[in-house]
C-alpha cells in the first residue's frame, strides 16, 4: 500500500538530515577541531616558550590577542569572497595557508617576531569559522539547526579534551633536532591543516550545496530545498538578504554585542586554562594537559543537550542567557575558590556555560539573515566577537603582570558574560523562536 505524501515527506526529512549529519558534520569537525589546535595550542606553548623566545606575561598576552585583529579586519571581506566562490574552494584557502603560518611560530624570537605571526595567522584563518556556520544554512532548516551546530560546536571543546594533553605529549620531544618542545608543537600541529586543504581541492568531499551532492537522493534534495524556501518565507520574520541593510539593522548590532560578550568568556576560558590549571595544581605539564581536558568533556556533553533541548523547546535565547549567567557565576567562584578540586569544579562549570551557549546563539541570526546578508552578517558578528578575543587574553594577562594573580581579569570576564545574559532578553521573539 502507497504510504501518504506526509509520511513520505517527514520519511525524507529524518533520513536526509541523518545523511547530512553524519557525511558533512564530522568532517567539519575535524576541520574545526584543526583549527582550534592551531589557534589556541600557544596557551600550552606559554609554558614553556615565553624564557626561550625571550617574551613575558605582557607580551604574550597581546600576541595572543593580535591574531583577533587580524581576525577582525579580513572576517567580513573573506566570507564575501566565500559566498562568491564556493566554500569548497576558500576553506581549502583558508587551512593551507594558516597551517603554513601556524607552523612558521616556531621561529618565534623575541616580542615582534611573535606579534607578526599571529597577525598574519589571524588575517589567514579569517572567514573559516563564519563561512562554516552559513555553509551550514545551505543544508540545514531553521528547526533544527541549533542541535546541528552544536554538534558541530562541540569541536572547539572536543580540541581541549585532545589538544591540550596532546600539546604536553609533543612538547616531550624537547631537545630533538635542537627543537625546543613548544617548537615542535606549531611545527606538527600546523601541517594537518595543510594537507586537509590539499584534500578538500583534490576530491568532492566538501560540495558547496546539495545540488552537488551526489550522496544526496533526489527526494531528500527536494525535501532540504523545500525546507529551506519555506524558512526564508516565514511570514513573521523581516529577513534580511542585502548587506547594506543588514549593517543598519539594530538586530545585527544587537547580537554582535552579546556575541562580544559570550567570546570574551570562551577566549578567557580557551587561552588561559592550562595557566589557571598549572597555579593550581602545580603538575608537569603533561598532567596539566590532561587535567586541562576534564573541563572541555564537560563542555561536550552540556553542548550536544543544550542544542537538542533548544530545538525541542523552540526558545534559543533563554538557553543562551542561562548558560552565559552559568558561566559567570562559575568565574567568580573559581575566583573565591582556593583548594584545586573545587577550582577545577567550577573550571567545569564555566566551561559548560561558556561553550553550550554557542550553538543555540549562532541558531539566532541564521533565522533571519540571507544571501549576501547572511555571509556578511554572520562574518560581522563573528568579527566583533573575535575583538573579544583580544580584550579577554590581553585583560588576563595584564592583571596577571600587574597583581599575579588571575582575579581581576576572570571578573572581568565574569561581568562581560553576565552582560551578555542580560542583553538576551532584548532579542526579538520572532527571530528566536521556532514556534513564532
Amino acid at each position: 500500500m502507497p504510504q501518504p505524501a506526509t509520511t513520505l515527506t517527514l520519511t525524507a526529512g529524518e533520513t536526509a538530515m541523518r545523511r547530512v549529519t553524519l557525511r558533512l558534520v564530522p568532517f567539519l569537525c575535524l576541520l574545526f577541531i584543526v583549527n582550534y589546535l592551531d589557534r589556541t595550542n600557544v596557551a600550552m606553548a606559554k609554558l614553556r616558550m615565553l624564557a626561550d623566545a625571550g617574551l613575558s606575561e605582557r607580551a604574550y598576552g597581546m600576541g595572543a590577542g593580535l591574531f583577533f585583529i587580524g581576525y577582525f579586519l579580513f572576517e567580513v571581506p573573506s566570507n564575501l569572497i566565500l559566498n562568491r566562490v564556493g566554500a569548497r574552494l576558500w576553506i581549502a584557502r583558508i587551512m593551507i595557508t594558516w597551517g603554513l603560518l601556524s607552523s612558521a611560530l616556531l621561529f618565534t624570537r623575541g616580542p615582534w617576531s611573535f606579534y607578526c605571526l599571529r597577525f598574519a595567522l589571524g588575517i589567514a584563518e579569517a572567514g573559516f569559522f563564519p563561512g562554516i556556520i552559513f555553509y551550514l544554512t545551505h543544508w540545514v532548516p531553521h528547526r533544527r539547526r541549533a542541535r546541528v551546530l552544536a554538534v558541530f560546536l562541540t569541536s572547539t571543546a572536543t580540541s581541549g579534551v585532545i589538544g591540550n594533553p596532546l600539546a604536553g605529549l609533543i612538547m616531550k620531544l624537547d631537545g630533538l633536532a635542537d627543537l625546543h618542545g613548544w617548537q615542535w608543537l606549531f611545527l606538527l600541529e600546523g601541517i594537518p591543516a595543510v594537507l586537509l586543504g590539499i584534500l578538500i581541492l583534490a576530491t568532492d568531499i566538501l560540495p558547496d550545496d546539495p545540488t552537488e551532492a551526489r550522496w544526496l537522493p533526489v527526494v531528500e534534495r527536494q525535501w532540504i530545498e523545500d525546507e529551506l524556501r519555506c524558512d526564508l518565507t516565514h511570514a513573521k520574520i523581516n529577513h534580511v538578504s542585502d548587506l547594506r541593510r543588514a549593517a543598519t539593522d539594530g538586530r545585527l548590532w544587537l547580537l554582535s554585542v552579546i556575541y562580544f560578550m559570550l567570546v570574551m568568556g570562551l577566549y578567557g576560558f580557551v587561552f588561559w586554562v592550562p595557566s589557571i590549571v598549572k597555579k593550581l595544581t602545580g603538575e608537569t605539564d603533561l598532567m596539566v594537559g590532561l587535567i586541562s581536558a576534564i573541563p572541555y568533556m564537560v563542555a561536550v556533553i552540556s553542548m550536544v543537550l543544550i542544542g537538542l533541548h533548544a530545538d525541542r523547546s523552540g526558545s534559543r535565547r533563554w538557553h543562551v542567557a542561562v548558560c552565559a549567567a552559568i558561566a559567570s557565576a562559575g568565574l567568580v567562584c573559581l575566583c573565591a575558590s582556593s583548594g584545586s578540586v573545587m577550582g577545577l569544579i567550577w573550571l567545569s562549570i564555566a566551561a559548560s556555560g561558556i561553550f553550550g551557549a554557542l550553538g543555540p546563539f549562532w541558531a539566532i541570526p541564521t533565522r533571519y539573515l540571507r544571501g549576501t546578508a547572511a555571509a556578511g552578517g554572520i562574518a560581522m558578528i563573528n568579527s566583533t566577537g573575535a575583538l573579544a578575543g583580544y580584550v579577554a587574553p590581553y585583560a588576563i594577562g595584564e592583571g596577571l603582570t600587574l597583581t599575579g594573580s588571575f582575579t581581576g581579569g576572570l571578573l572581568i570576564v565574569a561581568a562581560a558574560l553576565f552582560v551578555g545574559a542580560v542583553l538576551l532578553i532584548c532579542i526579538p521573539a520572532s527571530i528566536d523562536d521556532v514556534n513564532e
